[in-house]
């Protein structure tokens, strides 16, 4: 989304999502750590002015921030220092008609220049597909805690998207078709929920097989090589049951296709 710029030197971008809940319950999956855990990244969270807010999206990738404002079921402030800027993240919940609630992430910053203002726009179509998890957490299983496996890989390779998702049968996925992974893969069986444009490679899924679970995979950019990231939300006993087999077939999987770089 673009940059919004006001005359005092502020900055922010937003982004919405309307999805199914009472302000409490949407309160709880994006305002408590074992809510946002489930749909997002592995997050802890302190429910207080002055607590702090931790997402981990990876080995050394830990974004950390200060609550600077807390009005439960209806609003949040946390604070980050994001390179030379402090970045302020605020999320609020508004009640809909129809059983359902807007909610609205938006970060803003003081400069006065773009440098970064291209990092930020970015982050908004982030929020798209995590706002996808989002929805259909809340339509599917609301209230359910998630068991995260989250592995990734990185790739020098120009097709590194099509390698990923080629073998799996998802390289021409289109939302709504129903799909299972080919032998010799990891085991997913499901429907697909969402898939990228080229310029924001991703396939998001919604799972019955290996457990009742949210998938999502995507590739990005860094350092003039590609990452990979195969995130899977495995709901219940049975997610918690099959996490340990699931991460290992896909590390065994992921490492065969994408060599460690030494």
């Amino acid at each position: 989304m673009p940059v919004k710029k006001e005359p005092s030197g502020r900055r922010s971008v937003e982004a919405t999502v309307e999805v199914p809940g009472t302000p409490e319950e949407v309160w709880q999956a994006i305002a408590t750590g074992p809510g946002i855990s489930s749909w997002f990244v592995p997050t802890t969270l302190d429910e207080k002015v002055g607590g702090t807010t931790k997402s981990s999206f990876g080995p050394g990738m830990d974004s950390e921030a200060t609550i600077t404002a807390w009005e439960p079921a209806r609003r949040f402030v946390a604070e980050s220092e994001g390179g030379p800027l402090t970045v302020a993240t605020e999320w609020t919940v508004e009640a809909k008609g129809g059983g359902t609630c807007v909610v609205r992430v938006v970060h803003s910053w003081f400069a006065d220049n773009d440098d970064w203002d291209g990092q930020f726009e970015g982050h908004t179509y982030g929020w798209i597909a995590f706002f996808r998890n989002l929805r259909r957490y809340l339509e599917k299983f609301r209230g359910q805690t998630s068991t995260i496996v989250a592995l990734s890989a990185m790739s020098n390779d120009n097709d590194a998207w099509g390698r990923l998702v080629g073998p799996l049968g998802l390289a021409d996925a289109s939302a709504g078709a129903r799909f299972a992974t080919q032998a010799g893969t990891p085991e997913l069986r499901g429907i697909v929920e969402a898939v990228g444009p080229p310029q924001w490679p991703l396939v998001q899924l919604l799972l019955e097989h290996p457990a009742p679970a949210l998938a999502h995979l995507f590739a990005m950019p860094m350092g003039g090589s590609t990452l990979l990231t195969v995130r899977l939300y495995l709901y219940g006993d049975a997610g918690r049951t099959m996490a340990n087999h699931v991460e290992a077939d896909w590390r065994r999987w992921l490492d065969r296709q994408f060599p460690p770089q030494t």
